[in-house]
C-alpha cells in the first residue's frame, strides 16, 4: 500500500473523539490515493494516476515518482475523482454537498488546528511537536509510514462550508451572510436559524436556508 505523508510525532489519542466533531486516522479525505483529472486555470487538462485530498487546507497531493507533492490550489480550476468533483473556492478545493435551484452547497474538510492545540495543552503525554510549525504548517515535520501503522492516531477534523449564491462564492457564517442577502433573505434565513437543534455545521439546515431564500 502506498505511504501517505504524516506528521511526525502526532500520535493522537481517542480523547480527540470527544473533542472534535469528527476524527480521522489519515491526513488525507482518501484511503488511498487514486486517479484524477485536474482543470488548470490557464486551460490545460492534467490526469493524474496517484492523487489525493490533503487535510491540512484542502488542497491536492500527488505522488511524482517515489515523492508525495502538493499542489498549488491557485492553479486550479477543479479536480474530477471517480466518484467526486472538488472546485477552488477561495484557498480550498471544496465538493459539492447538493444544489437548491441555481445555488448551491460546498464542503471543505480541514484539520482543527484549535482543538489539536487545546489537546496538547490539556495532555502532558503528547510531546515533542512544535505548536509555532503546526499552527502555520510551513515547516512542520513529517515522515511518512505505512497506512496500516497508524490505526490509533486520530486526527481532528471540521467542515468548511460555502453557498454558491448568484454565481459568487460566500463562506457559510451568519455574518458573512447578512452582507451577502438582502432584508427579507436575512429574515428567512434566520426563521431557520430559529429552528430546533439548529447548527451551523448540520447540512440539512444549510440546505433549508438555500432553499428558503430563493
Amino acid at each position: 500500500m502506498k505511504k501517505l505523508v504524516l506528521l511526525s510525532t502526532m500520535l493522537l489519542m481517542a480523547a480527540f473523539k470527544g473533542a472534535a466533531q469528527e476524527v480521522t486516522p489519515q491526513l488525507t479525505v482518501f484511503p488511498d490515493f487514486r486517479p484524477a483529472t485536474a482543470y488548470l486555470a490557464d486551460g490545460k487538462k492534467l490526469d493524474i494516476p496517484m492523487a489525493n485530498i490533503f487535510l491540512k487546507n484542502s488542497s491536492l497531493l500527488y505522488i511524482s515518482g517515489e515523492v508525495t507533492k502538493e499542489a498549488s490550489t491557485k492553479n486550479l480550476l477543479r479536480v474530477d475523482f471517480k466518484d467526486r468533483t472538488y472546485f477552488r473556492i477561495d484557498s480550498v478545493l471544496a465538493y459539492q454537498v447538493d444544489t437548491v435551484g441555481k445555488n448551491a452547497l460546498f464542503c471543505a474538510k480541514v484539520l482543527d488546528l484549535k482543538a489539536y492545540r487545546q489537546l496538547i495543552a490539556n495532555n502532558s503525554n503528547i510531546t515533542n511537536l512544535d505548536i509555532n510549525d503546526l499552527a502555520s504548517m510551513n515547516m512542520f515535520q513529517y515522515t511518512t509510514i505505512d497506512i496500516n501503522d497508524v490505526k490509533d492516531i486520530h486526527f481532528p477534523v471540521i467542515p468548511l462550508y460555502y453557498y454558491r449564491l448568484n454565481n459568487q462564492y460566500v463562506l457559510v457564517h451568519e455574518r458573512n451572510l447578512k452582507r451577502a442577502l438582502n432584508k427579507e433573505e436575512r429574515r428567512r434565513m434566520e426563521s431557520v436559524m430559529n429552528l430546533p437543534n439548529f447548527s451551523w455545521t448540520d447540512e440539512k439546515f444549510l440546505l433549508k436556508i438555500l432553499e428558503v431564500i430563493q
